[in-house]
């Protein structure tokens, strides 16, 4: 499909990679990898053509249609979900529009007689057959369907979508992509701002994509999920298995192994040939095998070592003071935005030294929530804040407030106080900016490095309190790690905001859940909540519709036939989508061979016959999805 040659780039003076060699093949669900900064997204826009590259050929194979999620996304003012999310059939609207046209005229029009009028019928007949070979009569539905996997309710599609976030708005974009008739895709970071929901489903929906992927992400669940081949961009060099990301690295572990111990091997044979060339140079008579000896050192493959990155950031959260022992206590505390109301009667108690995560569905408050323990949003109730205070708060958009006008070294001199003006330099590379990185403008950094930025500029306000929303998004794997293990060893009081399991595993002590304007309370860690919730699987948390609480032993039997009814759906639902699209494949190509050979095609016996079967087939599949679709949400809504 797509054919990678000696590619290579430079960025600001650096060469990001370079000569590197891949193809692409049609089933290809590929994991792109490396640090922050490798140029993973750079590969990306190369492969979308959005960029050249230095030298090197990228060579598609004819017709090949790529769609790419970008990071930034701009939309156009004024449309609501569904109006944006149709422009992903470009060439059906246009076609919608001259079908409107010709019953325009042929409404106005009296002159039956006429070759205009005639040349007109047939214009309509020749356009409606090529709608619907195009899947003019099913796209509305298919719309639907993937608005609502991604988290989009019904009552929310005629919304405009200055409405929504930055998140919801990507989700829109990442929409548009899987409706189109792509034959690669290439997603930069997919899953930032989805919910557990929505990245289930879009695991789902990807698995039974009949093109080929290339994911940027740094999400290991997810990937392990998706992938089948992992590319890792290391040291300007590419390295390239056909595993899935976690079997990637045990791989990568064992082969760096075996090069070492072969490499050991052959410096002990090299040392040992060397000492006797030295020996037999001395002696005429065994100047020959001497020379022999080093015609065999100059024939020997040296065995190289794959470099492996072991640089990494060096966060510490120093405590400024201690506080009193309550951080914070709220008291009825309610907050709406507009008609929605978010937050409704929530009483919380926050003490020295808890570890805190929040967690539950995209828009049910844990934002909100944080928001307001910052003092960042107006609220109604009582909200006080306890004795030496002092809060460091990383936002889920921090990233975007940065100036990107300002280098990186100006962006920390401008946070810093007199006291700590010095130890910048010292801090920027902690977060591993050194040398001439610290004169880069903001603007030309990557997401991950614009996120170890904005860490790197709250050591220098004074904290004893940590609220951190989605702090990993943009990071790769090991800036991960090393983030967690500071917060592990912060020993102020942390809330965190996170649906990543691997980041929140041993990392909190307590779990908020999220709600209908409501949180609960679980005491334990992550692990401990999920036992308690009697689910093995972080994501199912935020998937299963949990039932109120029940006071007998028939009430909780109902709740349990009703979480299996739930769950039978979901996987009904789940295989009926499955089947939706494989079909879809099936039309898709019968209708690119009827615009590519309609007299050949149609020429097959009983073609007509099988090709209607199969649009009937896919119609009655769209009406069962949406009876059992609409019979989840009721269901859904009565355990609420």
């Amino acid at each position: 499909m797509i054919n990678i040659h000696k590619l290579s780039v430079s960025f600001g003076g650096e060469e990001l990679f370079g000569d590197i060699s891949f193809r692409i093949n049609p089933g290809d669900r590929i994991g792109l990898i490396g640090k922050n900064g490798a140029g993973k997204t750079t590969l990306l826009k190369l492969l979308s053509r959005s960029i050249q590259a230095d030298s090197g050929t990228i060579a598609f194979e004819k017709g090949i249609r790529t769609g790419f999620l970008k990071q930034d996304i701009d939309f156009e003012k004024g449309c609501t979900v569904l109006e944006e999310t149709y422009k992903a059939f470009k060439e059906l609207q246009h076609i919608e529009g001259q079908l409107e046209s010709i019953n325009k005229a042929l409404a106005e029009r009296t002159d039956y007689d006429t070759d205009s009028y005639r040349q007109l019928m047939v214009d309509l007949n020749e356009i409606t057959h090529q709608y619907e070979i195009l899947g003019g009569y099913h796209y509305q539905g298919e719309t639907e369907r993937v608005l609502q996997g991604l988290g989009f309710k019904r009552s929310e599609f005629n919304n405009s979508t200055e409405t929504f976030s930055g998140g919801w708005r990507m989700r829109i974009e990442l929409a548009k992509l899987l409706l189109q008739n792509n034959d690669v895709l290439l997603l930069d970071e997919p899953t930032n701002h989805l919910d557990i929901d929505s990245i289930i489903w879009l695991e789902s929906h990807l698995q039974s994509f009949p093109g080929a992927l290339v994911i940027v992400s740094h999400d290991r669940m997810f990937l392990d999920q998706v992938s089948n081949r992992t590319i890792e961009i290391s040291f300007r060099r590419i390295y390239d298995y056909k595993k899935p990301y976690t079997q990637y690295m045990v791989l990568r572990d064992e082969i760096r192994e075996q090069q070492l111990n072969a490499k050991k091997n052959q410096d002990r044979e090299i040392q040992q040939t060397e000492r006797l060339i030295e020996r037999f140079r001395a002696k005429a008579s065994k100047a020959t095998m001497a020379q022999s000896l080093i015609k065999k050192l100059d024939r020997m493959d040296r065995i190289e070592v794959d470099a492996e990155d072991h640089q990494v950031m060096k966060v510490r959260f120093p405590v400024s003071v201690n506080p009193g022992k309550i951080v914070a206590e709220l008291k009825d505390l309610r907050k709406s935005y507009g008609d929605k109301n978010v937050l409704d009667g929530v009483d919380l108690l926050i003490e020295r030294n808890s570890k805190i995560a929040f967690v539950g569905q995209n828009g049910q408050g844990k934002t909100t929530l944080a928001r307001i323990l910052v003092d960042d949003l107006d609220h109604e109730g009582s909200f006080k804040l306890g004795h030496n205070v002092q809060i460091g708060y990383f936002a889920q958009d921090q990233v975007d407030h940065l100036d990107g006008d300002k280098t990186v070294l100006d962006t920390m001199i401008d946070a810093a106080r007199e006291s700590n003006r010095s130890k910048v330099r010292d801090v920027l590379g902690a977060f591993l900016f050194s040398g001439e990185d610290v004169d880069k403008y903001v603007k030309v950094l990557s997401g991950g490095e614009r996120n170890r930025l904005a860490l790197a500029r709250m050591l220098l306000e004074p904290i004893n309190v940590l609220v951190m929303d989605e702090p990993t998004n943009h990071l790769d794997m090991k800036s991960k790690q090393v983030l967690k293990q500071a917060l592990v060893r912060f020993e102020g009081t942390l809330i965190v905001v996170s649906h990543d399991r691997d980041f929140l595993q041993g990392l909190t002590n307590k779990v908020y859940e999220f709600k209908d304007h409501k949180i609960k309370e679980f005491l334990g860690d992550i692990d401990e909540y999920l036992k308690t919730r009697m689910v093995d699987d972080f994501r199912a948390i935020e998937k299963s519709q949990k039932a109120k609480a029940e006071s007998s032993n028939n009430e909780r039997k109902n709740n349990y036939q009703e979480q299996k009814r739930i769950k039978s759906l979901k996987n009904r639902i789940s295989k009926l989508e499955k089947q939706i699209s494989a079909l879809e494949k099936e039309i898709s190509d019968i209708d690119h061979e009827l615009l590519m050979n309609y007299d050949q095609t149609i020429a097959q016996p009983n073609f007509f016959d099988g090709y209607q079967q199969k649009k009937k087939e896919l119609e009655k599949l769209m009406e069962v999805w949406e009876e059992e679709t609409e019979k989840l949400e009721k269901l859904s809504n009565n355990g609420t």
